[in-house]
């Protein structure tokens, strides 16, 4: 099993995603989108909406640095492994209390508001569970591992090194032995994201990717009230 889960999964996961999302644009590009719900309840998505966006492009950014800069580089540039961890951390801790609330603040509006309750489907029921076992998952991660109730555990030399292998395609399982369960658990919401990705809204997201020009400069849509 763990074979299967840090050797082959990950590539299942990624083959998911890039085929399902070829699919899911040349089948039905007319539901390319995040469904927008402004028209349903406008004024709550204001603040829920900016703190959840700006919460992710944090996390993703620091997961970009912490997994795919060797530990090797950091140590030749003279940054020491406790000025790591408290860069890290001042970044790490507020990403993760703008992204959790941002996402709790957008949960609240959806299933409290009866128009938004009755316009949730069932992609995105399993969308939101998965994306709230990710975010609890991080997070609660990162908290015990800053006050050292992981043990001496370093992500940077086991998951770090782990993800790297996976992509150049030579995955070494040994390296996710020894990794704390927590973590695990949300390397495994991270796959199962990728899998449900095409299925979901969350293919709108590609849209910033393929034209951002379009999206900063075109106007913005217009809802009447009556």
């Amino acid at each position: 099993m763990s074979g299967f889960f840090w050797g082959a999964l990950p590539y299942i996961a990624l083959a998911t995603l890039v085929v399902g999302t070829a699919y899911r644009y040349a089948a039905g590009e007319r539901g390319w989108s995040t469904k927008s719900s402004e028209f349903l309840a406008k004024d709550s998505l204001k603040v829920p909406i900016w703190l959840f966006h700006l919460g992710l492009l944090m996390a993703f950014g620091g997961h970009v640095i912490g997994i795919l800069i060797p530990k090797s580089i950091t140590d030749g540039v003279g940054i020491s492994e406790h000025l790591y961890h408290i860069i890290a951390l001042s970044g790490g801790i507020p990403a993760g209390i703008l992204f959790l609330g941002g996402f709790f603040l957008l949960m609240r509006r959806r299933f409290d508001n009866p128009r938004m309750k009755v316009n949730t489907s069932t992609s995105d029921g399993l969308l939101y569970f998965v994306l709230f076992l990710a975010l609890i998952t991080g997070f609660g991660g990162t908290l015990l591992n800053a006050v050292g109730l992981l043990g001496d555990f370093n992500y940077r030399e086991a998951i770090s090194p782990w993800f790297r292998s996976v992509l150049a395609m030579s995955p070494d399982v040994s390296l996710m032995a020894d990794v704390p369960i927590i973590f695990k658990c949300h390397l495994l919401c991270a796959m199962a994201t990728m899998i449900i990705f095409p299925w979901t809204r969350l293919v709108h997201c590609l849209t910033g990717i393929v034209a951002p020009f379009e999206l900063l400069t075109r106007s913005n849509i217009i809802y009447r009230r009556k």
